[in-house]
């Protein structure tokens, strides 16, 4: 079955509105940072070769399964890591392993729908940061965000800086953007 070009196009559109880029783009830094193949990266984040290849090329648009999302967060999160590069070769198929063995167990045994697996999921394993970023990609594509803070940015700066930062940049941004601002209230 062949995916049609405008398919494609449609779904790396997608893709960069839901996920802030396609989906090609952040799993390539992903296999050239960590030095896997897409079999292994398919691997860790609970998908088939196959279904990471079709995400990659934009013949499929969305990461459908909360628990596979969150450990791309999780891959990212440790590909960005300032302490990435002292880590053995060991260290980081250890780390790898660990975030592959992430599931979404219920407390109850009830099956839980995907919207609320991925909500508990989220505020489990995030920081305030991420929460606040999770809450606001859920309202509002990065064109919609961004276009908000240029309305605000003349008469509310900061606002818009808040937007930007948790809206559209990256975790560890919104993270230090707000230990920064935590720091300074708390006077530390």
């Amino acid at each position: 079955m062949s995916v049609s070009e405008d398919t494609v196009v449609r779904n790396r559109a997608l893709q960069a509105e839901w996920y802030g880029e396609p989906l090609g783009d952040r799993f390539r830094r992903l296999l050239d940072r960590l030095g896997l193949s897409q079999s292994g990266l398919a691997g860790v984040l609970g998908l088939s070769a196959p279904m990471l290849s079709q995400l990659m090329s934009g013949q499929r648009a969305k990461i459908s399964n909360p628990v596979v999302l969150n450990r791309l967060l999780a891959v990212e999160e440790l590909a960005a890591d300032p302490a990435f590069d002292s880590l053995s070769v060991a260290e980081v198929r250890e780390r790898l392993g660990v975030i592959r063995a992430r599931t979404t167990a219920t407390t109850s045994g009830l099956r839980e729908s995907p919207v609320e697996a991925e909500l508990r999921e989220r505020l489990e394993a995030a920081s305030p940061a991420r929460v606040l970023q999770a809450l606001l990609r859920e309202v509002a594509s990065a064109n919609e965000i961004e276009a908000a803070a240029d309305l605000v940015d003349v008469q509310f700066p900061e606002i818009a800086t808040l937007l930007r930062v948790y809206g559209n940049g990256r975790a560890s941004e919104a993270e230090a953007h707000l230990e920064a601002h935590l720091s300074r209230t708390l006077g530390r």
